[in-house]
């Protein structure tokens, strides 16, 4: 978990709330989780009803946000204002509403817990209210996780429900989604859910819940290349080549291109795993394939293999393609790749 969004939990946790909190950033993932406990756990039931607004930015004005935030709780210790999509808040970034803003910051309602969920971007630090809001306020700016810490958040999500999870159903779950944590949590959520009893989640399971094909993926494919098991690979083109609309190719190949420009970087560095995994900003599972592919492929062949999928990328785009087809096109790229 991101250590900022793990801070606020445990102070929220322990009944410690500040007047403002300002959650911002790309990642949507902790701004929603944090905004969540908040509205379901600092009031009681029977307090929310008089003592808790939702407001969404795009219906109210700064002044209208404020005027709910100063308001006194009613038959309670206090109250909470929760704006979601705070960022679409009609006068937000023009002068007067971001000075009604500064001001309230700068004398807050100590008995109001006000949560701006300002998602996709942060304050403009060009402005004065962008300058001091991380004084002022519980502020914190959620990045994209990198890849590397993709296997932590799969597994640390999975012990908070109690849920044991194998390394290679992890590794599959982290390349197939990426870094949208919002979507990586629905996905492992929908996995959990389909288990019988207390079973283990296995590669397999991930593979029937998530929608990926068994044994005919791009996750298969880049095994078999690392390990040249070409009937491995022919079998998994053919079953592409019988259905290209279900299995587009584009994507298999700018798969395939990070992967062998990882693996180039890879080979400057060496082949220890804790090394690959730390420089490469990927997971201690993925890099059990990129030390197994550096024994088999040299630096030459990966250069060749990189200049191979980018003329491919640009036939499938129609580039100097004639009359082959996508399905073509693959089996002799993958052919050429090993």
């Amino acid at each position: 978990m991101d250590a900022s969004a793990r801070k606020i939990l445990s102070d929220l946790k322990a009944k410690k709330y500040a007047p403002v909190y300002v959650l911002q950033g790309e990642e949507t993932y902790y701004i929603d989780l944090i905004s969540k406990y908040i509205e379901d756990h600092t009031l009681s039931e029977s307090e929310k009803g008089f003592n808790q607004v939702i407001l969404y930015g795009k219906d109210v004005t700064m002044a209208q946000v404020l005027t709910q935030a100063r308001r006194f709780p009613m038959m309670a210790e206090r109250q909470v204002v929760i704006v979601r999509e705070a960022q679409e808040i009609q006068d937000l970034n023009k002068e007067a509403g971001s000075k009604l803003l500064l001001s309230y910051l700068k004398s807050p309602v100590p008995s109001t817990v006000l949560v701006l969920c300002h998602k996709h971007k942060t304050f403009d630090k060009r402005r004065e209210v962008g300058k001091k809001i991380d004084q002022l306020a519980v502020s914190v700016s959620f990045k994209p996780p990198y890849e590397n810490q993709l296997a932590e958040f799969v597994l640390e999500y999975a012990a908070g429900r109690s849920v044991k999870i194998e390394d290679r159903a992890v590794s599959m779950l982290c390349e197939f989604v990426g870094t949208d944590l919002q979507r990586l949590a629905n996905e492992l959520e929908k996995v959990i859910l389909s288990r019988t009893g207390d079973e283990t989640i296995t590669a397999d399971q991930v593979m029937a819940q998530v929608g990926i094909s068994r044994e005919y993926n791009v996750f298969e494919l880049q095994r078999a290349l690392v390990r040249k098991d070409k009937l491995l690979a022919a079998k998994i083109v053919q079953y592409v080549e019988r259905n290209t609309r279900k299995n587009p190719v584009i994507p298999m190949v700018a798969f395939l291109y990070s992967f062998f420009s990882k693996l180039m970087a890879a080979s400057l560095l060496g082949g220890a795993e804790a090394s690959l995994a730390s420089a490469l900003k990927i997971s201690p599972y993925a890099a059990k394939d990129y030390s197994a592919a550096l024994r088999v492929y040299t630096p030459q062949k990966l250069a060749e293999n990189l200049a191979l999928l980018r003329q491919a990328d640009l036939r499938l785009k129609g580039v100097n393609a004639g009359d082959e087809s996508e399905g073509q096109i693959l089996k002799e790229l993958v052919f050429r790749l090993m």
